[in-house]
């Protein structure tokens, strides 16, 4: 209990974190097909209109790692306070963000693109905790 005390800032961002990721690559592998479609409209007029299969794909293997290393990095630092693997998740998520930010602007989502910023704001504060 006192770790997770000790920890609870950490704690408390990371499940923010893991909701976000895991419920978004939740949602892409029980309705690839429906997410898929969205995006290739989205993506119509922008260079990464043929690339949309693997580019989601890509987006999808890394939000479900990127949620699972930071439940797992959860347990470690309420159990033994190692913030390792959490860290490695959260740096993760944050890339993920950066891989959607690029893609919200060759698309020319610009409001879009303003959304991920707050998770990236959250994401980065989880990395600079972690990594202190």
């Amino acid at each position: 209990m006192e770790l997770i005390q000790k920890h609870i800032t950490e704690i408390l961002l990371l499940l923010f974190l893991i909701v976000t990721f895991l419920q978004s690559g939740i949602d892409k592998v029980t309705d690839w097909k429906g997410n898929s479609s969205f995006i290739k409209e989205h993506f119509k007029n922008s260079p990464l209109k043929n690339s949309v299969p693997i580019l989601l794909a890509i987006i999808l293997i890394m939000e479900l790692l990127a949620g699972a290393l930071m439940f797992v990095g959860i347990f470690h630092l309420s159990t033994t306070g190692a913030k390792e693997i959490a860290l490695i998740g959260a740096v993760l998520s944050a890339l993920s963000l950066i891989f959607l930010l690029v893609g919200q602007r060759l698309a020319k989502d610009y409001a879009g693109a303003m959304t991920l910023a707050v998770y990236f704001i959250i994401a980065i504060f989880g990395v600079y905790l972690l990594s202190k």
